[in-house]
């Protein structure tokens, strides 16, 4: 089974480099116009997370698909540190203890890494799953940045580090299992 995991494209927040968790936000016209000079690979199966930029994405390179929400796979909610950039929270204590966390702490009034990682790996179980019970054999998960770091962090090959599986908007990962090898295969492919 190979699944391929697609960051969703650009928004305004990321370009500003905002931390945009729970804030529902549409890509932005550059945004649409990368997805739409990039090639992705054909899939049986759409999942995508509930935020409005990765059902926009979807829709835009899986237009004849219905996608399937899984709400697990929503981004990290980042607490007091939502829809601010760095720049903005250079005279916050709360963010300065974070950054010297290296992100261990959770943010404050929102998620810690290890509930997100979990929530995640959740959501990642339930479209396995899914697709074991559907003989799907290709499958693309339209999500987060920081979805897909949390879910490679814990079943990639070889083992990684969370930001090792950084991408940018619209890259991705394929990830693909095999039922008779515990180990699973990622690659840089978008």
């Amino acid at each position: 089974m190979n699944i391929y995991f697609i960051r969703h494209g650009m928004t305004q927040g990321n370009k500003e480099r905002r931390y945009i968790g729970k804030t529902e936000e549409a890509l932005c016209k550059e945004g649409k116009r990368e997805l739409q000079g990039k090639r992705y690979p054909q899939v049986e199966k759409v999942f995508v997370s509930p935020r409005l930029r990765c059902r926009e994405t979807a829709a835009i390179l899986y237009p004849h698909q219905e996608p399937v929400i899984v709400e697990e796979l929503a981004e990290c909610d980042f607490g007091v540190f939502e829809g601010k950039n760095a720049d903005e929270l250079q005279e916050s204590e709360a963010y300065w203890k974070w950054i010297e966390s290296g992100g261990s702490l959770p943010f404050p009034e929102g998620e810690s890494r290890e509930g997100f990682a979990r929530r995640c790996l959740s959501g990642f179980e339930k479209v396995r799953r899914e697709c074991q019970k559907y003989q799907i054999e290709t499958a693309a998960l339209v999500v987060h940045g920081g979805t897909i770091m949390s879910i490679l962090t814990e079943v990639g090959r070889p083992k990684q580090e969370f930001y090792d599986y950084h991408v940018g908007n619209g890259e991705g990962y394929q990830l693909t299992l095999e039922e008779a090898v515990s180990e699973v295969g990622v690659w840089r492919t978008l």
